[in-house]
Formats: structure tokens, C-alpha cells, sequence
């Protein structure tokens, strides 16, 4: 039999591991590379703004709950993804997300467009009862997420911890966290106001879970969920998006 290299090769055990080592550092270039040109692959966009903390502490608790290994929140540039469910993902709508959870698993829909598609009373529902509104849905139920109250002091903390990876929260609002949660799930409290000030007009403030007394976690999630694609209009003005734009306040 002919003695080829490669039949060398494999007799030699630190050949062969450097063979191997060799060719895992060119698949690991090939992915890591790009990353060094990540401020070219990321829109800018002027109204992309931050998660309210209400909101990030809704995202919390959907990772929590492990939602994202049903559900992706990426939408790809295929036509039959975009008919479904809108204009594909850009970079710069995960910009401020820690960690990303495009995921990959579609038990469930994709959520990267739910925002204003449903009311916040479809939503309760929803995770109250999936069957409810969806009788063919295997999605388990989060009714006790009505009666949890979130726990609004850690509030701060998580803004901080947001902001050692980048995310530009204030002073300000770091230190309005808590008033500005519990301003947002309860329209007619002294915080409300401050909401809007510090996140912006277009922020949905809502008594997310139809109890306007107190701030729960449904409150949370529910808050989250529609945020969802309404942190920039890129989408819709940079592709060819076939519907405008869900409005939540209507």
C-alpha cells in the first residue's frame, strides 16, 4: 500500500494534533474576524432607545423562565420568514441587549415583531392560560406571574450592571429605576410622568396587567414582550416592509 502523507500523518500523534489545531484556528478566525469590524455591521439609527427598567426587568424574567428556548427573536432575510412575521432583524435592535437571545428554536413563534400586535389583555391571557387564546398551543402557563410583585429595589443594580457592558443608562435614571417601573405599570402615580421624560414619548406606559395599583411581574414580562421591535422604526424605513409599523397605544 502506498505510504501517502496523509497515512503519515495519522502515525504521528503530534502531527496530527497540530493538523488539528490548525484547521479549528482557520474556522475560528473565519468567525471571530468579523468582530473586529462590528462598529461597520451595526446601524446607526437616531430613535433607537433603551430598555425602560420595567422593561429589563421583564426581559429578566423571560430569560428566567427560559422563553427563549421556544421562542426566537431573529428574523431571517427569507422570504417566507418575512411574510410571516415582518422585516427581517437588523444588528442595531439587539444593540443594547445582554445577552442577545436571537436563539434558533421555533416551538413557539417568533417574538422579534409581537410588540403591538396584541393587547396587554391578550397577553395576560396568554401566559395566564396559552389554551384560552391559542386552544392548539403546548406553552405552559405563567398565571402566578399576576400575583408575584417585582421586586422593585433591585431595580438600580441591574441599570448599573447594564451599564459596565455599555449600555448608556444616566445617573438619572439609575437612580429613578424603581420610580420609573412602578410610573410605568401605573399610569396614574406622580412617577408616570418622569417615564416618558427619561425613555422617551413613543414609551408605553400601561397598566400592563389591568391592576393599576400595584407593579407585578406579569406587569414585567407583559411590558417587555411589547417593546419587542418597537425600540427603532429601522426596520420598516431601511427594508422593504411590506405593513407599518404596530402601534401598542392602539
Amino acid at each position: 500500500m502506498t505510504d501517502t502523507p496523509h497515512r503519515k500523518l495519522e502515525r504521528s500523534a503530534t502531527g496530527f494534533m497540530l493538523a488539528i489545531v490548525a484547521a479549528a484556528s482557520v474556522g475560528g478566525i473565519v468567525e471571530i474576524a468579523p468582530l473586529f469590524t462590528i462598529d461597520n455591521t451595526v446601524e446607526n439609527v437616531e430613535d433607537m432607545r433603551l430598555y425602560t427598567p420595567l422593561e429589563l426587568a421583564g426581559r429578566d424574567i423571560y430569560v428566567r423562565e427560559g422563553c427563549y428556548a421556544c421562542h426566537s427573536q431573529m428574523i431571517r432575510t427569507l422570504r417566507d420568514d418575512v411574510e410571516r412575521y415582518g422585516p427581517y432583524s437588523l444588528a442595531v435592535e439587539s444593540k443594547y441587549d445582554h445577552p442577545m437571545l436571537w436563539g434558533s428554536k421555533r416551538t413557539g413563534p417568533d417574538l422579534a415583531r409581537i410588540g403591538g400586535k396584541y393587547s396587554d389583555f391578550w397577553h395576560v391571557a396568554h401566559l395566564s392560560n396559552p389554551r384560552d387564546v391559542v386552544p392548539e398551543s403546548n406553552m405552559p402557563s405563567y398565571r402566578w406571574l399576576a400575583t408575584t410583585p417585582l421586586k422593585l429595589g433591585n431595580l438600580p443594580l441591574m441599570l448599573q450592571a447594564q451599564r459596565a457592558v455599555g449600555v448608556p443608562y444616566t445617573d438619572e435614571m439609575i437612580a429613578s429605576a424603581s420610580a420609573d417601573a412602578r410610573g410605568q405599570a401605573v399610569p396614574d402615580s406622580e412617577q408616570s410622568a418622569g417615564v416618558s421624560e427619561r425613555y422617551g414619548a413613543a414609551t408605553q406606559v400601561s397598566a400592563f396587567d389591568g391592576v393599576a395599583t400595584n407593579v407585578t411581574e406579569m406587569d414585567a414580562l407583559v411590558s417587555y414582550l411589547q417593546v419587542l421591535g418597537q425600540l427603532t422604526k429601522a426596520a420598516y424605513d431601511s427594508t422593504a416592509a411590506p405593513e407599518r409599523m404596530p402601534n401598542p397605544n392602539n
